[in-house]
Formats: structure tokens, sequence, C-alpha cells
């Protein structure tokens, strides 16, 4: 496994801008959100849970039993898996297979089905947490995923844990073509693996600010971000 710059040979440009973090529960509404804030703010993007997704893809693809955590943690060592930085200060980085982008390959229901009991095995945390680690480290990024502000970069200038009711979120990722479908319980199901695994379980930070979208519009999270993270802006050096 390995972090690139764009192309993988073109330097990627460091920056002393901000760092936030974006966890959650799946239906938060924390991808889209997290998209948002970056292009809004001119800050890069990175989804944490597409490192998860494309090594339990990988794994599928070889016949590796999700549930066997020796065997996957064997077998992750081998998968050919890459993060590319945009160069800029801006845009989304892209995680490759065998250097090509997965896609909606990522999002299929034997993905959903697998993945966090793929990223629940310690072995596996440890290699991707470490990859995730030297992306965030370039500093001017947006990153989301479930254990950001606790493990991944716990030293965020902006940690925000969004959450919303459980019936809310099965009734988005329900109707979500690029989330696969999820059903309530499968989706009940991955917050249970998530929340209760003993390598980085999904929780927020305990000085993260805790946003409920339920009952809000994307637009009004965003826009508390953005001042958020215009906050953090104003405290750091010059």
């Amino acid at each position: 496994m390995k972090v690139v710059g764009l192309g993988g040979d073109e330097p990627v440009e460091g920056t002393a801008d901000v760092v936030v973090a974006i966890d959650g529960p799946a239906g938060s509404g924390k991808s889209t959100v997290a998209r948002r804030v970056a292009e809004r703010a001119g800050l890069r993007y990175l989804d944490t849970g597409a490192t998860y997704r494309a090594l339990t893809l990988a794994l599928l693809r070889r016949g590796i039993p999700a549930d066997d955590a020796e065997a996957v943690a064997d077998a992750a060592k081998a998968v050919d898996l890459t993060v590319e930085l945009p160069p800029g200060r801006a845009g989304a980085a892209r995680v490759l297979l065998d250097g090509v982008e997965p896609g909606q390959a990522l999002r299929t229901p034997e993905v959903n089905a697998a993945v966090s009991a793929v990223a629940a095995v310690p072995a596996v945390r440890e290699l991707l947490v470490g990859l995730q680690r030297s992306l965030v480290g370039v500093g001017g990024i947006v990153v989301e995923g479930r254990d950001i502000g606790t493990v991944v970069w716990p030293d965020a200038d902006v940690k925000v844990f969004l959450t919303a009711a459980e019936h809310e979120r099965a009734r988005r990722r329900g109707g979500d073509a690029e989330g696969g479908g999820e059903t309530a319980e499968t989706l009940a199901r991955r917050d249970a693996l998530d929340s209760g695994r003993a390598a980085s379980p999904t929780r927020p930070a305990a000085d993260a600010l805790i946003i409920d979208s339920t009952t809000r519009t994307i637009d009004q999270v965003v826009d508390q971000l953005l001042q958020l993270i215009e906050a953090a802006r104003a405290t750091r050096p010059r």
C-alpha cells in the first residue's frame, strides 16, 4: 500500500491550512457534507471509508472470507492499494486498486455486507491508519470516516461527529444508489459492528462537536462547518 502524488510522479504541495475531521455512522450525511465543505473551503478531500471498501473489494475478489480475521490480515499485506492526493490545494484523493479506480464496485451490497468485518481486524486498521495519516499530514484537508478525530488525527483543527436518527439514516441509505441501497437491517448490523469493535470503535472524540442532521438540510450543516473552519483558520499562526 502506498501514497503518491497525482499521476505518481507529480509532487504534492504541502500547506499549513486546517485539518477537518468529520466522523459518524453510515447515512448521517458525512460524505455529502465533507465533499461540499472541501469544495467551498478550498481544501482537499479524503474519504477514508473508500480505503476500507477498496481493501474489502480486493479480498472478496480473492475469495478471502471477511469473517476470517487471520486470513484477512495476511491477504491485506499483498493488496496493491494506492491513494493519490491532488497536487494542488483542493480536489479529492483517488483510491486505486491495481492502478485502477474501482468506481461503483466499492458500493455493492457484497462490499456493504463485508466491510465492517474487514475494518474490525486490528492488522487492517494498522495498515490503513498509517496510510491515512500520511495523507492527512500534508495538511489542508477534510477527512471523513469513523475514527478520524479519535485515532487517525486527534489534533485536527475542526472535529465534528455527524449523526442522525436510525430511521432517517436507513431511509437515506435505502434510496442511495451510491450506498448500494442498504436495508435498515444491514445498516443496523454495520452500526453494531463499527461501534462495538475493539479496534477504533465508532464514537465521537471527547472534544468533537456532535451535530444531529436528522431534521437539518445539507446546506445548514455545511454552513455550520464553514463557520468552524473560518474560526480555526483565524487562530492559526500566519
